[in-house]
Formats: C-alpha cells, structure tokens, sequence
C-alpha cells in the first residue's frame, strides 16, 4: 500500500488552491470594477453563468464521481490507467457534442450573439477541463502539485489584468484573463499524467460501470449547478447587466469565504473513500466529526462578521458605484453555514458510502425552492431578491441531507460546542463593532476590526478548550517547538 499524504498538508494545500481561485478576483476586483463599472462586470459574469451550463452538460459528473473511482484503485496503476482512460474517453465524447450545441446556441440566440467572442472564448473552459483530468490528481491526494501549478497562472493572470484591462470596452480582456488564470494550467495536468498512469491504449474498455455512476453525479451537478448559476442568468434576462454587476460583487464575497469553509471536505473525499473501500469505519466516523466541527468553528464567526462589515467590505472591494452590492451581501452570508455543512454530509458522507442519491434529491429539492423564489422575488428586488433565493435554496438542501443522515450525524451534530462558539462570536461582534465609528479608509477598518474580531474568537476558543482548536494548536505549536529545540540543541 502506497505511503498516505498528510491530512495536515492536503488541507493546507486545498485551503491555498481554493482561495487562489477566489483571491486573483479578489486582487483584481478592486481595480477591475472601478475601471468596466458594474454593466462591464456584468456582462462576463453573465457569460460565465452561461457557460457554466454547457460545462456541466461537457462533465457529466465526472469532477466528483472521477474523484472517488481514482481512490478506491490508487494502489494498483493497472486499475487506475483503465479507469481514467474510460472517463476520459467519456469526458471528450460528450464534450464534442455539447461543442456542436453551444456553437448553435452562439448563432441563434441574440443576447449571445451581441457578444459572441466574449462567449467563445468563456466556452474555452470545456476544452480546459476534459485535458486537466483534476479528478484523478484530487483522487490521488497530489494537492501540493495541483495548487502549485495552479498559483503559478494565477500570478500570470495577475500581471496580464493590470496590462490588458485599460478602460470599459476591456470587459472581454477581462473574460479571457480570467478563464486563463483559472484553467489554462490544465494543460500540464494532462502534460504529466505520464507520472500516474500509463499513456498506451489499454483497450478491452468497459464503460457500463461508470455509466450509471456518472448519470447519478450528472444530475448532482445539474441540481447544484441550476441553483449556484440560475441567479446570475435570471437577473441577467430580467434585470439586465447593470444588476447583475452588483450581485456578481456580492457573491465574490461569499465564494472566497465558501472555499475556506469547504477547503477540509474536499481533502476529506478521496480519503473517506479509501476508508469505506478498506473497511475502516471509526476513522471515516473520526474525520466526519471533525470535519463538522471545522464547518461551525470557522463558518458561524466569518458569516456574522460580513454580514456586520458588508458595507466595507464592498466600498474597499468595488467601489461607492456598488453601494446597492451591501444588502444582497447581507442575507447570502448565511450561506456559508448551509453550504459547509452540505459539502461535508454530500460529499464526504453520502457520496462515499455510495448514497449519491440523496445528495441529487436534496440539490434538486434546492433547484426547485431557487427557481420559485427567482421568479417571484427578482423583478421586484433584483440582486437582493437573488440572494433570498439562494439563501432559502441552500437551507433546504442541508434539511434534505440531515434527514436521510440524521441516525448518523446526531451524535456527531451533539458534540459541538454550540455555547463556546456563539459565546466567541458574540465577544468578538461586541469588541470589533466599535471600529465602526471610526472615519478612516474602508481597508483599515477591515485590517484592524479582523484582527480584533478573530483575534479575540481564537483567544476565547482557546481558553474555552474547544477540542478541535486545542488540537490544531497543541499540532502545529508543536511542531515549531520541536524545530525551535532542534535549532538551539
């Protein structure tokens, strides 16, 4: 059996790669929306939501399923190049033919069309996924490898934004930098797959066994994808580009801290499989609880403090221009919650022990609530009607995924230390509050109500013994006592 990679490190490693993806526009936005306003941000966010339909049609569930199918035969390189060469095979197929769709799609639809090499070049990222196989380096644990490569282009990206994008009609620089930043390091994916699996055809291909699999994660995707993209889409046909800018800036927000919060669970997914796979339960059991745990310790105190310091936030992020950014901010906080927990009981949970099927009723019981309130709430409240929808579509998923979990996670959900939590959060509120009266520059208070804030949450947490913090401490503070005593031996 291969050596194991360090929890430790692959969450580290998964934290950086999953805040890379959210941090580059976080850098940039500040700049970028100042200089295309919120109609020029609009229409990429836009083109985005609409392409995210096409990938999900391209990927047919793969990025998870491919994940948990590399795992359980990470041991046995025969077994592993079959299996990703089906999939592959699979990946391209179905990719070509949603190609031939959207280039139909790209001519017979107007608002597409007004746009289309904005579109064309948003689109490249189907191509980038199918030769980026992310699935199989995620199922391999080689997180360290992926976040490299990944921060690398991101830093290109970086430099290309403050070149490229000048002035308002530099809205389609800004669609490609973004996709190049994001994807295009797919390319040495596919360039050292050598490494893992051999390159020759291995023939004798069996595809019924992933089939139905993939069907199932397909419509997983779907369900999540309808209600994470629908919002953008709607407002963008209803309200038009303007309104989409300032929701597009909200949700920047919310998805930096949502990779934070969903950073463990997705280390934990290919390790959970290979626990079920070899009939370790305790330790599948041991690292839910934790990985539990992690989500309220860390969701609970960053959704509260955005929601107290959304007007900053924005006014340091995007601008006055976006003052109508702050409300929707507010009500998508909570999110952060519902959609650490779900992560955790979807994909680290239900997924390994082959219960998918739960995950896709709760994402489409989502879909159903998202869609309703879309169409309801957006012509009247626009971005902030968004926002209500995506909030009440995210509760109900994780209502869905407790009650097909509930025997299993009740012991779990009774372990936390709900007190100590709410007790931190709320000293914290209280402290950093008062930084609000202050008249400087929104960054500044941002800078030092954040180091009151979790600063003062941290230290509570701490005398408070919360286990999982105790433990993060007594392992990391070791460990650079250890080097420290080494250093002066």
């Amino acid at each position: 059996m291969k050596k194991q990679k360090s929890l430790t490190v692959n969450f580290i490693m998964n934290v950086i790669l999953s805040m890379s993806a959210f941090i580059f526009p976080l850098i940039t936005f500040p700049y970028v929306s100042r200089v295309l306003l919120p109609v020029g941000t609009g229409k990429v966010s836009f083109a985005n939501g609409i392409i995210a339909y096409f990938a999900l049609f391209a990927q047919l569930g793969i990025p998870t399923y491919g994940i948990r199918a590399c795992a359980r035969v990470r041991d046995d390189k025969e077994k592993l190049t079959k299996t990703v060469q089906e999939l592959l095979i699979i990946n391209t197929v179905i990719s070509a033919i949603v190609y031939v769709v959207f280039i139909i799609a790209l001519l017979t639809v107007p608002k597409m069309r007004s746009d289309s090499t904005l579109f064309l070049i948003t689109s490249s990222t189907i191509f980038f996924n199918v030769i980026g196989v992310e699935w199989m380096y995620k199922g391999l644990e080689q997180y360290t490898y992926i976040t490299i490569r990944s921060i690398i282009f991101k830093f290109i990206g970086l430099i290309l934004m403050f070149f490229l994008v000048r002035e308002k009609a530099d809205y389609v620089w800004y669609g490609f930098i973004t996709i190049f930043a994001a994807s295009a390091s797919n390319i040495f994916n596919f360039i050292n797959i050598h490494k893992y699996i051999s390159l020759k055809p291995v023939g004798h291909y069996d595809f019924k066994p992933h089939l139905k699999a993939v069907a199932v994660f397909f419509a997983m995707s779907c369900a999540t994808t309808i209600y994470t993209n629908l919002d953008t889409v709607m407002i963008g046909f209803i309200k038009g580009d303007i309104e989409n800018g300032y929701y597009n800036a909200a949700v920047r927000i919310k998805s930096i801290l949502v990779s934070i919060v969903t950073s463990l669970g997705a280390v934990l997914l290919p390790r959970a499989s290979y626990y079920l796979e070899n009939k370790l339960v305790d330790e599948f059991k041991k690292i839910s609880q934790k990985a539990l745990s992690f989500v309220f310790i860390i969701a609970v105190p960053m959704m509260v403090y955005f929601m107290l310091f959304a007007h900053e936030s924005i006014y340091f992020l995007a601008g006055s221009a976006y003052d109508k950014s702050i409300l929707p901010m507010q009500i998508i906080m909570p999110t952060l919650l519902f959609i650490g927990l779900t992560n955790i009981m979807g994909i680290q949970m239900l997924v390994p022990l082959g219960k998918e099927k739960y995950v896709l009723y709760s994402e489409i019981a989502g879909a159903i609530v998202d869609l309703v309130l879309n169409a309801i709430l957006i012509p009247f409240m626009g971005a902030a009607g968004a926002a209500i929808g995506t909030l009440a579509a995210e509760a109900v998923v994780w209502i869905v995924q407790f009650r097909y979990l509930k025997e299993d996670v009740m012991p779990m959900f009774r372990s936390i230390h709900y007190g100590l939590i709410i007790t931190a959060t709320a000293i914290s509120t209280a402290v950093s509050a008062t930084t609000k009266i202050l008249s400087w520059h929104p960054f500044f208070i941002l800078v030092l109500s954040a180091v009151l804030y979790f600063g003062i949450y941290l230290l509570v947490l701490t005398i408070g013994k919360e286990p999982l913090v105790i433990e993060l401490e007594d392992k990391f503070l070791g460990r650079f006592i250890k080097k420290w005593k080494k250093q002066n031996d």
